[in-house]
């Protein structure tokens, strides 16, 4: 079967997210390990501290500008691709994406500029300053993006407006603190630390077995190893309160990850292996662990946690109450004059309007929902299960990563401790192999996050079938060809860019400035 006009678009957006977070878990990271070095050079007045921050910041730099090229791309779809989303949940939506833009990007970009430009302008404090408002902006940028995010997650702090068909802000408060955004915000960033400590680590051990650059090479292991564990810890902590609160806001997501059709009795096991079947609706092979997934999951071992059977007969429940809050919908909107709607369709449609997404579901299938038969109630019901086999490997990917680098990254702490960073080359050698897991863990995530939501483009509210633009199918097929080639483009380019910066590594003195990479910038900032 074809892809429809709803599959394309969400390939399309998939396709230049998952391209984009290539450059934004480093970025993140690497602003803030290079705040660190350059804190013990201001603290120590050591040179090949202030090596270490230039030749890192080299990187960094590379990286942030092809984060920045692949980003700026995936805001402009939402007006593109997904007009009726905009529409619908604009007012909410695009708050947190404008205070990013506004706040936290021009910081970043800003002092972006002075950090590369300012070593021999500003003093040892003011440009240390200016590398910490850089790790400051970025993470800034990431706070405001998944709060954005969070709310299409768990939206709290907004309501239908019936004459308007619009949400709208009740407690923009509560949309700042949201659980669930607050949560992904840390979990993400913690991640980003991950990625960039195994960054400088596998570099650090490259330049160690090849015998150059060992001065900066053991000093920025230290670093990146004790900066690293603390983060790939503070992961798993807060990966484990992020699958508590989908107990609490999307127990379908849970019980996919975990491909837990059927509730079991509390503690519930947690599935370490298995062949999830969703056509057969059971796991095959499946190997419990008992009693895990019920802590984790409810932080108790006497709560149950619904499986996938039972939330769908739930969901059925839900479809008929959204049907009923539906019809007061339209009796409300009929209502002449405007102001002055039904009483009792007002008094309908605010007990059981929370429901009326789930009446949504059916405009797949017929164009009134008060239409439905059974049997289209029932189908709508069960699309709310996302696809359980990719959230079921990619979970469990996400994790056994997660492991991996925790003992990674503890390993290299002990050594540099011991100070005997080098005294294993086959250690050094998983450490070069181990730089691109970081990005798989990364991507992973990402699709757990966004895969296991589905159908929703914002949780129990809007449908993504019915949030996409009146595009054509060749329209789509061609932009997402066109994206692919120039994002392409633009990861080839980098990865050269890198390894050139990489392998010329450190000045002996002074370590290169970004200009070396980028000679245009180096004559704008002459003024030629």
């Amino acid at each position: 079967m074809g892809l429809d006009i709803v599959d394309l678009s969400r390939l399309q957006f998939a396709v230049t997210a998952l391209y984009h977070f290539l450059f934004v878990p480093l970025t993140i990271g690497l602003a803030v390990l290079i705040a660190i070095m350059e804190t013990v050079y201001v603290m120590t007045g050591r040179t090949i501290w202030r090596d270490m921050t230039r030749f890192w910041g080299v990187l960094f730099g590379i990286n942030f500008a092809m984060g920045v090229a692949t980003g700026i791309v995936m805001e402009f779809q939402f007006g593109m691709n997904w007009s009726y989303y905009s529409h619908y949940v604009g007012d909410i939506f695009g708050a947190p994406l404008a205070i990013e833009g506004l706040m936290a990007f021009f910081l970043e970009a800003t002092f972006v500029g002075l950090f590369f430009f300012g070593w021999d302008r500003m003093s040892k404090v003011g440009h240390l300053v200016a590398t910490w408002c850089v790790a400051l902006g970025s993470n800034f940028s990431a706070l405001w993006i998944l709060i954005a995010n969070g709310w299409m997650q768990n939206p709290v702090g907004a309501q239908l407006n019936p004459q308007t068909m619009r949400m709208e802000v009740t407690d923009f408060f509560a949309v700042l603190t949201n659980p669930v955004a607050q949560a992904k915000f840390v979990h993400t960033v913690s991640a980003g630390y991950v990625t960039a400590s195994l960054f400088v680590l596998g570099i650090s051990a490259w330049y160690l077995l090849k015998g150059r650059h060992m001065h900066l090479a053991r000093r920025s292991m230290t670093v990146a190893a004790s900066f690293g564990l603390a983060a790939a810890l503070s992961v798993v902590v807060l990966g484990d309160e992020s699958g508590y609160l989908s107990s609490e806001h999307q127990k379908m997501k849970l019980a996919s990850i975990e491909a837990m059709w059927d509730t079991e009795p509390a503690p519930a096991a947690f599935t370490a292996f298995g062949f999830p079947d969703k056509a057969a609706r059971e796991t095959h092979y499946a190997v419990h662990i008992p009693w895990v997934m019920g802590f984790i999951g409810t932080r108790s071992l006497n709560t149950e946690i619904p499986g996938i059977n039972d939330l769908v007969h739930r969901t059925e429940q839900y479809v008929r109450d959204g049907i009923v809050a539906y019809d007061a919908l339209q009796a409300i909107r009929a209502a002449h004059p405007p102001q002055q709607p039904p009483a009792q369709a007002r008094a309908v449609f605010e007990d059981k309007g929370a429901m009326l997404g789930y009446a949504l579901l059916l405009k797949r299938y017929v164009d009134d929902p008060r239409q439905a038969t059974d049997a289209q109630i029932r189908q709508a019901a069960w699309d709310t299960v996302p696809a359980v086999g990719p959230l079921f490997w990619s979970f469990r990917i996400m994790v056994a990563l997660g492991m991996f680098f925790i003992v990674l990254t503890a390993t290299f702490f002990w050594l540099s401790a011991r100070r005997r960073l080098d005294a294993h080359p086959w250690l050094l050698k998983l450490a070069v192999f181990a730089i691109p897991l970081p990005w798989i863990a990364a991507e992973c995530g990402w699709i757990v996050a966004e895969v296991g939501r589905q159908p929703w483009i914002i949780e129990g509210v809007l449908p993504t079938a019915l949030a996409v633009s009146n595009l054509g199918a060749a329209t789509l097929a061609l932009t997402i060809a066109g994206f692919a080639a120039i994002y392409t483009v633009l990861f080839v380019i980098e990865m050269k860019l890198m390894l050139k910066a990489i392998r010329k590594g450190p000045h002996e003195e002074s370590a290169p400035h970004l200009t070396t990479y980028f000679p245009l910038m180096h004559q704008l900032a002459r003024g030629q």
